[in-house]
């Protein structure tokens, strides 16, 4: 099972701490942002700590290909109503595939975006033309688009938005997927027959255009359109329907991150791995952190 979490990047280690962080959790994989996801700021690239956060990955036995960078929110690509938001996501989407880059990083995670006060058609072709200024990207980069829940007005809740962006791409080579389990749960697919939606997924995309899963419970009720992720478990989508996300042999290649809530401060990322894992669901072991101080 390939598995991780989203991990943190602060001082003073930076993308080597990640990796420890990802370690201690018993992961295999790992999500992190290059700086933090609501503004531009961002370390210099030297300060980052790269070169032994590579060297901690292949002493540890972590693959590169299973270190994934997500891309800010402020980000929005289908935006055009406000073209200083278009022009930033551009801009500020090409320094971050130089940073994914300069990390070792193969994966990109991209939410598609809102149109805001337009429609989805012109939020679909916004983002076309959008994504297709990007200059250069590496050929061993992959910006994944993030599947959606449809809260307000987000595009990439139906497989089909993703599809018709990709298909309208001038690099299709260097486009994929995630697909969030609590997304298209609250966006109505049945996370209680995954490989129905699985098949639907190949039949519009192709199953080998997906490249990262987010593994996440959900608050919410099938089709709520909310985004509220919940821990492993403890949602309407349930454990066992995750665990056979995270076993299923169609994409056991597929590294599976987890963004699930900290409780009472605490990550949960080890149990659920240790959950995961194991095939067992036991929830006291959440409920320690619950009553940790």
């Amino acid at each position: 099972m390939i598995i991780g979490s989203h991990v943190g990047m602060k001082a003073p280690e930076y993308v080597l701490g990640s990796v420890k962080e990802a370690l201690s959790y018993g992961a295999n994989a790992l999500m992190l942002y290059t700086g933090a996801p609501q503004n531009t700021k961002r370390k210099a690239l030297d300060e980052l700590f790269i070169d032994e956060a590579k060297k901690c990955m292949e002493e540890n036995g972590l693959s590169m290909d299973n270190l994934i960078v997500h891309a800010p929110y402020i980000i929005n690509p289908a935006n055009s109503v406000k073209p200083e938001v278009a022009e930033l996501a551009v801009e500020f989407l090409e320094k971050e595939i130089e940073r994914s880059y300069a990390i070792g990083a193969k994966y990109i995670v991209l939410h598609p975006g809102s149109y805001t006060t337009t429609d989805l058609e012109t939020g679909i072709e916004t983002i076309i033309s959008q994504l297709n200024k990007i200059q250069s990207i590496p050929d061993n980069i992959v910006i994944c688009l993030e599947t959606m829940a449809g809260k307000g007005s987000e595009v990439g809740f139906s497989f089909s938005h993703l599809a018709r962006i990709m298909d309208g791409l001038n690099h299709k080579e260097n486009y994929g997927v995630c697909l969030d389990t609590c997304h298209i749960h609250d966006a109505g697919y049945d996370m209680n027959d995954f490989d129905s939606v699985l098949d639907e997924f190949d039949k519009v995309i192709g199953l080998d255009r997906l490249h990262v899963v987010h593994l996440n419970d959900s608050k919410n009720v099938r089709g709520a359109r909310k985004d509220r992720h919940e821990n492993i478990g403890r949602g309407a989508i349930g454990f066992d329907a995750l665990y056979k996300v995270a076993t299923n042999k169609r994409i056991e290649n597929v590294p599976k991150i987890l963004e699930t809530p900290y409780i009472n401060g605490n990550a949960p990322y080890k149990y659920e791995i240790e959950m995961l894992k194991s095939g067992i669901y036991d929830d006291s072991k959440l409920k320690e952190l619950e009553s940790k101080d």
